[in-house]
C-alpha cells in the first residue's frame, strides 16, 4: 500500500510544475504583446509574417518601420530634442526684510517734583502742545506768601545798605557794617530766588512739544511728586528698531534708505533712513539691531505701529537662467551648452536665486545657447535637436 501515496504525491507535483511553466508562458505572451504593440515587430520577425511589411510602413511608430527606436524627445536620427536660450546678463535685486515696531525720536514721561492739590488742569488727549504750555496747576498759596516775605526780607536789606552807605562818613558806621549789609543784600535775593522757583514747581507744564497721551489727574487729586502725569511723543521723526540677518552687515551705513509699509496704510509706502546699528551680532539670533528713521510731519504714524521694512541692494548684472536649465552630477551643478549642435557640460557657481531665476558665476560668453528644456536627459557629446521657442505668441527659432 506504500507505493500508491508516492506515485499520488509525484502526480500533485507534475501538476504544480505544469501549472507554473503555464503562469510564466502567460507572462511571456504579456510582456511579448506588449512590446509589439508599443515598438512594433523587429524588422527580422517582420519579414515573415504576410503583410507585416505593409502595416510596418503604415506604423506612426519608427522602431515597428525597422529604425532606431527613439525615446522621449528624441526625434531626427536620433538627437534629442531640447529648447535653447542665449545666455543674458541681468541685475539681481536683494531685498531684505524684517519686522520692526516705531517709537517716537523724544518722547516723556511728564512727572510733578512736587507734592499737592490739583488746581487746575488744561491735559487734553491726543492735543498737540508747545513747549512750555501749562498742563497742570497744583494748590500755591503758600509759595506765594513765602515769595512776598522774601521780597519784603529783599527790600530791606536793599534800604539798609543804602543807609550805611549814606551814613559812612559817620563814626558810628564802618566799612564793615557796609560790607555785612551787602551780605545780607544777596540772602535776601538768593530767598527770593528759592520762593521763586518754589513757586513755579507748583505750575506744570509741557517739557517738549508733541502730541499728548491719556491721563487721569482732575482737579482736586493730590499729586505725589515723581508720579507720571501724562505722556508727550514728539511724532514728527518716528524710529523703527528692527533686525537683519548677519549677511545684512556688508550694507549696513549710516544715511541707507528704507522702505516701510504698514497694514494701516495699505498700499503706501514710507522712506526712512538708517541712523544707527549695533556693533555686535546676537549670539542666539545671529542678527544686527539696526534703526531707522521715517519723517511724519503730517503725524499720520502713530508710536508703538507695526512696520515691515525693506533693504534693498541692486547688485551689478550677472549671468542669469532659468532654474530649469541647472543640473546636477557628483561635481555639483552645471547648465548644458549648444555648441555646433552637440551638447556640452559646464560647472557653474550659483550665486542667486529668486523665483524660477537663477544668477550664476561660470566661463560661458554672454550670447551662448543655453538649453532650458530637456537639459535633464542629455549626455556629453550627445546630438541636439533644437526645437523653436514659444515667448509672447510668437515663435523664435532658438
Amino acid at each position: 500500500m506504500a507505493p500508491e501515496p508516492r506515485q499520488a504525491q509525484l502526480s500533485m507535483k507534475r501538476e504544480m510544475s505544469m501549472k507554473k511553466l503555464a503562469s510564466l508562458l502567460a507572462a511571456a505572451a504579456l510582456v511579448s504583446g506588449a512590446y509589439f504593440l508599443t515598438f512594433g515587430l523587429p524588422a527580422p520577425l517582420s519579414g515573415l509574417l504576410p503583410g507585416a511589411a505593409d502595416v510596418a510602413e503604415q506604423s506612426p511608430n519608427p522602431a515597428a518601420r525597422g529604425g532606431r527606436p527613439g525615446g522621449p524627445g528624441r526625434r531626427g536620427g536620433g538627437a534629442t530634442t531640447v529648447v535653447v536660450e542665449p545666455l543674458q546678463e541681468e541685475p539681481y535685486i536683494d531685498i531684505l526684510r524684517a519686522i520692526g515696531s516705531t517709537v517716537a525720536q523724544s518722547s516723556v514721561d511728564v512727572v510733578s517734583s512736587v507734592s499737592g492739590a490739583v488746581t487746575g488742569v488744561s491735559i487734553v488727549p491726543n492735543a498737540h502742545v508747545a513747549a512750555g504750555d501749562i498742563l497742570l496747576e497744583l494748590d500755591n498759596r503758600t509759595e506765594i506768601l513765602n515769595l512776598e516775605i522774601a521780597q519784603a526780607e529783599l527790600d530791606q536789606a536793599v534800604q539798609t545798605v543804602e543807609r550805611y552807605e549814606n551814613l559812612l562818613t559817620n563814626a558810628d558806621v564802618t566799612a564793615v557794617d557796609v560790607a555785612d549789609a551787602k551780605v545780607a543784600v544777596r540772602l535776601a535775593e538768593s530767598s527770593v530766588g528759592l520762593a521763586r522757583i518754589a513757586l513755579e514747581d507748583r505750575t506744570v507744564r509741557a517739557p517738549i512739544a508733541g502730541r499728548l497721551g491719556l491721563s487721569d489727574a482732575e482737579a482736586g487729586d493730590w499729586i505725589s511728586s515723581e508720579q507720571v502725569i501724562v505722556t508727550i511723543d514728539d511724532t514728527q521723526n518716528l524710529m523703527i528698531e528692527f533686525e537683519l540677518p548677519e549677511r545684512a552687515i556688508g550694507l549696513l551705513e549710516t544715511g541707507r534708505a528704507v522702505l516701510a509699509n504698514t497694514p494701516v496704510f495699505t498700499g503706501r509706502t514710507f522712506e526712512g533712513e538708517i541712523v544707527a546699528y549695533d556693533s555686535r551680532l546676537d549670539s542666539v539670533t545671529r542678527s544686527v539691531t539696526v534703526r531707522a528713521r521715517i519723517e511724519n510731519p503730517d503725524g499720520l504714524l502713530w508710536s508703538g505701529m507695526t512696520f515691515a521694512i525693506r533693504l534693498i541692494n541692486e547688485i551689478e548684472k550677472l549671468p542669469a537662467v532659468p532654474a530649469t536649465a541647472i543640473t546636477w552630477d557628483r561635481s555639483g551643478s552645471g547648465v548644458w551648452v549648444n555648441r555646433d549642435g552637440v551638447a556640452a557640460r559646464v560647472p557653474v557657481t550659483i550665486l542667486y536665486r529668486e523665483g524660477n531665476r537663477v544668477w550664476i558665476e561660470a566661463p560661458i560668453d554672454v550670447g551662448t545657447p543655453i538649453v532650458i528644456e530637456g537639459a535633464q536627459k542629455l549626455r556629453e557629446g550627445a546630438a541636439l535637436q533644437v526645437d523653436e521657442i514659444v515667448r509672447g505668441g510668437s515663435e523664435e527659432p532658438a
